[in-house]
């Protein structure tokens, strides 16, 4: 069988899914605004290839905001224990959002690209996501915290 393409993007820098999504066959340059800064690119050089192989290939693009991709970073992190930093969290995010449109059939195995480690991005998610538990170096606050007792002191 043939492979579908489809683009991910900030929605604060979207040149792409914005062309994909209105029939353009030409970038639009934008001003990035997002926390993406790894896909922050506001006139890419081969946004027209881009373009090219999605509708080729039958595909779509699609972007998420910021938030929709701090989201896909935590999810990935709880069902993965992947930290990505937000461009892999731009991808998880549209990912989902293409599954819920109906876009990427649900019986379809399909490959996301992770390409970047969390700790990268540290700054973008820090007030976003719970602090994590802290407890003293022994056994017993350790089978606490795994059985939910409330013994945090962060």
């Amino acid at each position: 069988s043939d492979t579908t393409l489809y683009g991910a993007q900030a929605s604060g820098s979207s040149p792409i899914s914005t062309a994909v999504k209105n029939g353009w066959d030409h970038i639009k340059p934008v001003k990035p605004d997002t926390i993406a800064h790894s896909i922050a690119i506001g006139n890419p050089a081969d946004g027209y290839y881009s373009i090219k192989a999605i509708n080729e290939s039958g595909g779509w693009a699609e972007d998420v905001s910021d938030e929709e991709l701090v989201e896909g970073i935590k999810l990935l992190a709880s069902t993965e224990g992947i930290f990505t930093e937000t461009a892999g969290g731009v991808t998880v995010a549209v990912t989902q959002k293409l599954l819920e449109q109906g876009r990427i059939p649900r019986d379809e195995s399909i490959v996301i690209s992770i390409t970047g480690n969390g700790l990268k991005t540290l700054e973008a998610v820090l007030d976003k996501v719970e602090k994590p538990c802290v407890i003293k170096a022994n056994i017993e606050e350790f089978n606490a915290l795994m059985e939910k007792k409330e013994i945090c002191t962060a």
